[in-house]
């Protein structure tokens, strides 16, 4: 199982000639006048036939509608289940599963686990299992107590990509000095608990539009700190780059 990273929270996972993908964007200018301009390109996402996806949750920077739509109708889309309705709506027709259950897309068991949104709205998390080794995508989760519970369940896990920009938002009403999604510093609490071989960072360096969209300082640095520190292996990886052969899933 070979496992790549996308822009933003886009993660791609390859094994033999299966493709799956997670979060794919590639079209951002609906939600620009919140999150702001990219400060680096968002590249294109490669989708020959065949090729399906998981959502995590249907915030704009993660259901890049028109991205899905190509997948059809060899493709399939999978989300939580409450989910499918408004997917539908958006013209993306979804497989829903509940939280916990699993359902094989050719040699990958995909399964959706607990997650939290900063807003209410409806997210999970998903685990992928392929030739016997496991990832979890974490989609833009705050810190939360099912960690626990999932690494009974699932971990270890061969790599854990979780979102580490600790955004504080402050649009559409909404407004707090609280980071909206895990911080640096609890992304990699989170790895920890989950029994991550490596720490693979996301949701990171492409928006900050000041003052509605804020990412945490340093967080990268500090990303790498805090993996030191409690002595788990961490992964930066630009958009196109492959999870390191050495902790290669």
């Amino acid at each position: 199982m070979q496992v790549r990273r996308l822009a933003w929270s886009g993660v791609e996972v390859t094994l033999g000639e299966a493709r799956l993908l997670i979060d794919p964007l590639e079209h951002v200018a609906a939600f620009e006048p919140v999150l702001g301009k990219p400060k680096s390109p968002v590249p294109p996402v490669d989708t020959p036939p065949g090729t399906h996806a998981l959502i995590t949750h249907i915030h704009p920077d993660h259901f890049d509608v028109d991205l899905l739509a190509r997948l059809a109708p060899e493709g399939t889309v999978g989300c939580h289940w409450p989910l499918a309705v408004a997917m539908a709506d958006a013209g993306v027709v979804a497989v829903g599963q509940e939280v916990g259950t699993n359902r094989q897309i050719g040699p990958f068991t995909v399964t959706p686990v607990p997650s939290l949104d900063w807003r209410g709205d409806d997210q999970v998390a998903w685990v992928v299992e392929g030739a016997g080794r496991r990832i979890i995508h974490c989609g833009d989760t705050m810190w939360h107590g099912s960690w626990w519970k999932i690494a009974r369940e699932y971990g270890p896990f061969a790599a854990a990509f979780v979102p580490i920009n600790g955004v504080i938002a402050r649009f559409e009403g909404y407004e707090a000095d609280v980071p909206v999604t895990m911080t640096p510093e609890q992304a990699i609490e989170a790895c920890v608990v989950l029994g991550a071989e490596v720490a693979c960072a996301m949701h990171h360096g492409v928006f900050d539009h000041p003052p509605v969209y804020v990412e945490q300082p340093d967080a990268v640095r500090r990303f790498q700190d805090a993996g030191g520190k409690r002595g788990i292996a961490t992964a930066v990886l630009d958009a196109g780059e492959m999870v390191p052969p050495l902790v290669a899933v």
